[in-house]
């Protein structure tokens, strides 16, 4: 019989970060190799890495961190490379940005039971947590399969900080705000995607459209990529990406210097001195709305 988990679920838009008391005065105050899981996957990956010794980092691109397969893969990886830091990233997704628990990082996941068994083996540096709220992911749709980003990130937190590891919160971010809240919520990383598309550093072609300039975006498990990448969507599975047209921004330092400066503000309004006390200062409040929509 199914089982339904009543527990309450929360996504970043949930919630708002309460201010408090602080003696602050003002705001002023990845290139990796990277590798399937299958044995062609392993030679190519100890090719590249024998052929680039200062590559320290390895990115294992896997759909489901909870696969007994890849913990495996892992524990082989992290033999052969056992002083290189291996991460995680969630195929099928956009791959613009992502952010992670232990000593490397490994695979999509959304709770604490594969966490605590990467971390527990000490093969994984650094835990992706995603399933899968991207902009441009359609995994939830096609499959019924997710999990509210930000209990994710407490959750997933909460086991890999116990077992000095780190957490990559990847996903579900659309504004600077979001961005502190991932931080908020014990992250160690957080990895972006739609936020940083459309800019000159992004790859693609400007293309202008009613008069507009504007840049593809696409997941890397949508039909467009799959047939760039792969040839083609293979029979056996389903596109769970979508292809989409998003406004030409230009250079990326303006928009990173904008969620930077509100990194920097909710520290302050939290009473943070630094990034890394922000989860430590942070209280949530669940809200109906996140701002006034009046003029929107």
């Amino acid at each position: 019989m199914p089982r339904v988990d009543a527990d309450l679920k929360l996504d970043f838009k949930d919630v708002l970060l309460r201010p408090k008391r602080s003696s602050l005065k003002s705001r002023s105050e990845h290139v990796a190799a990277s590798s399937g899981s299958g044995k062609a996957d392993l030679d190519k990956l100890k090719s590249i890495l024998e052929a680039i010794p200062p590559l320290r980092y390895i990115c294992l691109d896997v759909a489901n961190g909870y696969s007994e397969h890849f913990v495996e893969f892992v524990k082989s990886v992290r033999a052969l490379f056992p002083h290189h830091t291996i991460m995680q990233s969630k195929s099928g997704h956009d791959m613009s940005a992502r952010a992670g628990v232990s000593e490397q990082r490994a695979g999509g996941i959304p709770g604490q039971e594969t966490v605590m068994l990467l971390s527990l083996s000490w093969v994984s540096h650094n835990t992706e947590c995603k399933h899968p709220p991207g902009s441009v992911c359609t995994t939830r749709i096609k499959t019924g399969v997710g999990y509210p980003q930000l209990s994710a990130v407490i959750e997933c937190a909460d086991s890999a900080h116990g077992l000095k590891g780190h957490i990559i919160s990847d996903g579900g971010c659309t504004c600077p705000g979001d961005v502190a809240k991932a931080f908020g919520a014990g992250a160690d990383f957080v990895m972006l995607g739609g936020m940083f598309a459309g800019h000159d550093q992004c790859a693609g072609e400007v293309m202008e459209k009613d008069g507009k300039k504007v840049k593809l975006f696409y997941g890397m498990s949508s039909e467009t990529a799959m047939k760039k990448h792969a040839g083609g969507v293979a029979e056996y599975r389903a596109s769970e990406g979508r292809t989409v047209e998003v406004p030409y921004k230009g250079d990326v330092e303006t928009t990173i210097l904008d969620i930077l400066g509100g990194l920097r503000s909710t520290c302050t309004y939290v009473g943070a001195a630094k990034l890394k006390e922000l989860s430590r200062r942070t209280t949530f409040i669940r809200v109906t709305q996140q701002h006034n929509q009046v003029f929107s």
